[in-house]
């Protein structure tokens, strides 16, 4: 994909503005002492941030504002939707893990979602920052980065939110099931 095909209209930036105006309004305790000015104006300096986060928007991420990074100056943005993006599910974890499985293959991984819509899945501890807000994922799970020496095992990892306990667990990296996607995180 080039630089040009992640390029959004003027209209579509409009309307992703309001979007994302209406959840930040609507959502003030999720970013406490920020004003949307100084993020609207971070996005429309960013407009491949802005293509991002219409893709995290089109497949029911619903992202919002969760942070802002003293040191860099950028703003944090995760998937905020209640259940893990419905647009984003039954999918495995990684491309090893999808071009293993020999029979009843997912449409795609997460990894490679996530790379494709220039997004990171969230870590165990973003994941567990993000439920201190709300709850999320009472129904669904959602996997989270892996450390290499459990990835390498074959392994991957996922977490959800039950018992008002974050649990974080792991599973075979090739499965996939229809209450599993992922989360994500842009920085703007």
């Amino acid at each position: 994909m080039t630089k040009r095909d992640k390029e959004l209209s003027l209209e579509q930036r409009e309307e992703l503005l309001r979007t994302l105006k209406a959840r930040f309004e609507k959502n003030l305790n999720r970013h406490k002492d920020l004003e949307w000015a100084n993020v609207q104006a971070k996005l429309e300096a960013n407009t491949e941030k802005m293509w991002s986060l219409n893709e995290m928007e089109g497949t029911g991420g619903e992202p919002d504002v969760v942070g802002y990074d003293k040191k860099t100056g950028e703003y944090l943005f995760y998937d905020c939707s209640a259940e893990s993006p419905k647009g984003r599910r039954s999918v495995c974890y990684d491309r090893e893990a999808l071009e293993s499985r020999k029979k009843h293959k997912p449409e795609n991984s997460a990894i490679d979602m996530a790379a494709a819509m220039g997004i990171e899945l969230l870590t165990e501890e973003q994941y567990r920052e993000l439920q201190k807000l709300e709850n999320f994922d009472l129904k669904t799970s959602s996997w989270v980065q892996t450390p290499a020496n459990v990835r390498k095992l074959g392994g991957a990892l996922f977490c959800d939110c039950r018992y008002d306990t974050v649990f974080m667990y792991h599973n075979g990296a090739e499965s996939y099931y229809a209450a599993r996607g992922f989360r994500g995180s842009l920085r703007v």
